[in-house]
């Protein structure tokens, strides 16, 4: 594999390039159309004195028309390389730990009653969503959240690790589909093309066109007739019978018009985007299946023959076309194409979005595969024999968080299973709890989702994941913190009902209660997880939790973060250790602050 940070250092450097020079070639053109503007000043100065003939007003006329439309050619390319300049830039700043802040969050998907994505910082600035999307469009995006807020079928996550590790070389394609995907952001509505195309058609009588277009013929025909033979009558009996066309089908044509709410340049790219998938050369066979879709269907040039419709729908409001619109029948005859083109496509234009959007969330995953080679894919193991009760397996070898700079990320292994049913993990405030639930369950979701994890290794059952690690008090909906916190583990207890095991991570369990109770439900609850698949960490800094652990079982061993203090500064080395913690840090804490106690 290619060094990501050479690889992009290299694409950033020639894209600067790229842009500097049309850069030039852009100051150089508006200085030759400002000189074509002077000529053509002089010319008509000299015109209008008679010393030349009128005709040579065309010259520069000509050229300058020539020198617009070369020069936006240069200006949509130099859009292109700076956009590819940002691209790269935002590439290696996700290499160095850099990236937070300047990416797309996500804060849209953010459910607060989602059973973990608040939990594992999965939306927001800085969250999971934000380090892996490149995706550009909306469908691509809500691909990707959906990807990491829900368990797929195994099969389908391991075709999606076969498909994301083909597509983590190819760079050309990625660049490709993102520089054409930007220009296309703000100029597609695919919920609103999706409406429009899956509506009821108005319009179904496809005679009708070739009618229309007739009279549209004979109405050029009857005022050429005009124009020779100074008899008006074909002209008038044509436009009386256009004008009862007119009358009949007008609205119904308007309704479909006004109802297709989509970008005639948007709908070009877009085409471009489907074009590009068509004609790359996949080994993933349903990324195949995907592109041979397309091609089989012509979706890119379906998809240009609609935006010429729109340039059409959009044209009608001009002068011209309002003049021409009853001799013509112009607006009944777009309105027709518009409809027959929606019952020919519309119900593909879903499917076409879908592949789209698939396309964008498997090339984020890929282009965070390539930023971070030394990640590994997981390995999906099936559960413990039925004779255990089918209980699941997370296996991680060295796993960090990979929402931490490498630089700063301690890295712990956690093994669960039939053997570790729950790992109760006691330790001091500040010591490593809370980030060792968000590093098992970030890592859950990325595996889940089809992505390489932050670790050496990583063995894992698919698992419904149910986490308890935030959970705070509401004036507004009167709930203390201890029922929110309840509440939430009733959720998660939900999942049982799924057909998956369950993987559950609860934070400083029923923190919110006194000690007597705390111990008692916690001992409670954990029995209950125990008589289904489940395995689990349960984390506390209350040390009469960890003897629970006597009662349950050896299922439910202890861990324990641990600290010391050194030259009057609290220190934590965040590394796991076997047992239960020996000491607290909240009196030292206290007095490091100056609190006499």
């Amino acid at each position: 594999m290619p060094d990501p940070r050479v690889e992009y250092a290299s694409r950033l450097e020639r894209h600067l390039k790229i842009a500097a020079e049309l850069d030039r070639r852009h100051v150089r053109a508006g200085n030759i159309k400002l000189a074509i503007i002077a000529s053509g000043v002089i010319l008509a100065v000299l015109i209008l004195e008679k010393l030349l003939s009128p005709y040579w007003i065309l010259a520069p006329v000509a050229l300058l028309v020539a020198f617009i439309v070369l020069h936006e050619r240069i200006l949509r390319a130099k859009s292109h390389a700076v956009t590819a300049v940002s691209l790269y830039r935002a590439g290696l700043a996700r290499i160095d730990d850099k990236w937070a802040g300047t990416g797309s969050t996500g804060e849209r998907f953010r459910d607060a009653n989602h059973v973990y994505a608040d939990d594992l910082d999965l939306f927001g600035r800085g969250c999971l969503f934000e380090l892996l999307s490149t995706a550009h469009l909306p469908m691509g995006e809500e691909r990707l959240a959906s990807w990491l807020t829900a368990t797929s079928p195994q099969d389908e996550i391991i075709a999606r690790q076969q498909t994301v590790a083909e597509l983590r070389d190819k760079l050309d394609l990625r660049e490709d589909i993102a520089l054409t995907s930007e220009d296309l952001r703000p100029r597609v509505n695919p919920a609103g093309l999706m409406a429009w195309a899956e509506g009821k058609p108005q319009l179904t009588r496809r005679a009708l066109r070739y009618v229309f277009a007739f009279f549209a013929l004979a109405s050029v025909g009857a005022l050429a007739y005009l124009v020779i033979a100074q008899r008006i009558w074909p002209l008038a009996a044509v436009l009386a019978i256009e004008l009862v066309f007119y009358r009949i089908w007008h609205n119904r044509a308007e309704e479909v018009m006004s109802k297709l709410h989509s970008n005639a340049e948007g709908l070009t790219l877009f085409s471009r985007i489907l074009e590009r998938i068509e004609r790359e050369p996949f080994a993933s066979p349903h990324l195949q299946a995907r592109a041979s879709e397309l091609k089989a269907q012509s979706a890119s040039r379906a998809i240009r023959d609609l935006a010429r419709i729109v340039y059409w729908i959009d044209g009608r409001e001009g002068m011209l076309a309002k003049v021409l619109d009853l001799p013509l029948l112009y607006s009944l005859q777009t309105g027709f194409a518009a409809d027959a083109w929606r019952i020919r496509w519309g119900s593909h234009v879903r499917s076409w979005m879908d592949t789209a959007g698939e396309v964008e969330a498997l090339l984020s995953l890929a282009s965070y595969a390539f930023e971070h080679p030394a990640d590994p894919f997981p390995k999906f193991v099936p559960t413990e024999p039925p004779e255990i009760a089918g209980i699941p397996v997370f296996d991680g070898q060295e796993l960090g968080h990979p929402l931490i700079p490498a630089a700063e990320c301690v890295r712990n292994s956690v093994r669960l299973d039939a053997r570790t049913r729950v790992m109760l993990v006691s330790g001091s405030n500040m010591s490593g709890k809370s980030t060792l639930l968000r590093t098992v369950g970030i890592n859950a979701a990325l595996a889940m989702a089809g992505a390489p994890i932050r670790g050496k290794s990583l063995r894992l059952t698919p698992v419904a994941l149910g986490t308890r690690i935030r959970s705070t008090d509401s004036l507004q909906e009167g709930r203390s913190n201890f029922y929110t916190e309840i509440l939430h583990i009733r959720r998660v207890f939900q999942l049982f009902n799924g057909p998956l095991p369950l993987l559950f991570l609860f934070d400083e369990l029923l923190e919110g209660t006194n000690s007597k109770d705390r111990l008692i439900g916690a001992e409670g609850l954990l029995r209950a997880l125990m008589e289904r698949s489940t395995i689990g960490i349960v984390t506390t800094h209350d040390l009469a939790l960890a003897t629970i652990t006597a009662s349950l079982g050896p299922a439910i061993p202890n861990f324990h973060f641990e600290d010391h203090v050194e030259d009057g500064r609290m220190r934590f080395d965040y590394k796991l250790r076997d047992g239960v913690v020996t000491r607290s840090n909240a009196i030292e804490l206290m007095r490091l602050i100056g609190l006499r106690v």
